[in-house]
């Protein structure tokens, strides 16, 4: 990886045309950062055992007579093939393939132009008529980092938030000692529960803000909505994790349940928040689930008006929904008093 790009990516060619042409392509597609040519093979198969072999990720096939019919107007076929198992190395190495063949054509075409006594500008404006002027929007170094750290991290942080905060209850349960904890509280379950998870929030909110601070004060990943909003939402998202958690708790009193509830909970975050596929593209049931997942609306969230910039308003909901994840504690206090008092911790 250098600055959030993989680099150098394994491929490998098959020339069965074997002339000064189709050297051309290979000595271009060497030429570019994201692809390197480690192998030459006679055949596909070679190629394809390469590939499950995890040698490469993408072959090119020149078949023989490519040139031939390149100047003959007879629109040879130059196939590439890559894998996408891994997805990040598949995708460029389809784009850089893409791009060389694209390349190759263009310069054919602008030889036969040049013969034909046009000009250099003549030849730009025949083969790309529309000029494209492409901004990638808050990230212009297409730093895959930043898109992959600032929603893998928060999400991991959840997980072990829901998890710990469960089994921090949770445990008075299981060493036989929730009496004694309640007693000490006075029998008031709200002191008793502040005094138990106070620690914990302090803990990973230190960690949460520390984490921020990493990212964007000192990697300098964009966040255009400013260092107010940034500190808020880490503070909204601990608060949000733990409460659902204590809520988990308070309707499932069973550690070994509550904590399996939690890790499916937080897995799932990570493919329903969409971060990595739209959430509007998948089935409304998944939609559904989505909206009760604490990780999809930090995403919401961050992206919109961390990353772009846009007013806090815009995701007013996502804000509202996070807010009840952290009161949800309030509907299930009494329970999580009665499970101390009455339950019995079964293995």
């Amino acid at each position: 990886m250098s600055e959030g790009q993989p680099q150098q990516i394994p491929i490998g060619i098959i020339d069965n045309d074997h002339t000064p042409t189709t050297q051309k392509i290979a000595l271009k597609l060497e030429s570019l950062q994201g692809t390197k040519i480690t192998s030459y093979y006679t055949n596909t198969t070679m190629a394809r055992e390469a590939v499950q072999r995890g040698e490469i990720y993408a072959y090119l096939l020149i078949p023989k007579g490519t040139t031939k019919k390149l100047f003959t107007k007879r629109q040879p076929i130059i196939s590439f093939y890559y894998s996408n198992v891994t997805l990040l190395a598949g995708g460029m190495t389809f784009k850089d393939l893409k791009t060389i063949t694209a390349l190759i054509a263009a310069s054919v075409g602008a030889e036969k132009l040049s013969m034909l006594g046009k000009t250099s500008r003549e030849i730009r404006s025949f083969l790309q008529p529309i000029a494209l002027d492409i901004h990638m929007i808050q990230n212009p170094w297409l730093n895959y980092n930043v898109y992959l750290s600032t929603i893998m991290i928060p999400g991991v942080l959840s997980i072990f938030m829901l998890l710990l905060t469960v089994y921090t209850i949770g445990k008075e349960l299981k060493f036989d000692r929730s009496k004694v904890w309640l007693r000490l509280a006075n029998n008031n379950i709200i002191v008793a529960l502040i005094g138990k998870l106070l620690p914990l929030f302090l803990i990973f909110l230190i960690i949460f803000w520390g984490f921020e601070w990493y990212i964007y004060g000192y990697l300098c990943f964009p966040h255009a909505g400013g260092w107010l909003r940034l500190l808020s939402l880490g503070l909204l998202m601990v608060t949000s994790s733990i409460g659902f958690g204590v809520f988990v708790f308070g309707l499932i009193p069973s550690l070994r349940m509550a904590m399996s509830v939690c890790s499916l909970w937080g897995v799932i975050g990570f493919s329903v928040c969409g971060a990595t596929f739209p959430l509007f593209a998948m089935d409304p049931i998944i939609q559904g689930i989505a909206q009760i997942v604490p990780l999809r609306h930090y995403w919401m969230i961050y992206q919109a008006s961390i990353f772009n910039g846009y007013p806090i308003v815009d995701v007013w909901y996502n804000v509202m929904i996070l807010l009840i994840f952290a009161v949800l504690p309030l509907l299930v206090i009494f329970n999580i008093k009665r499970a101390m008092l009455n339950f019995v911790y079964i293995p």
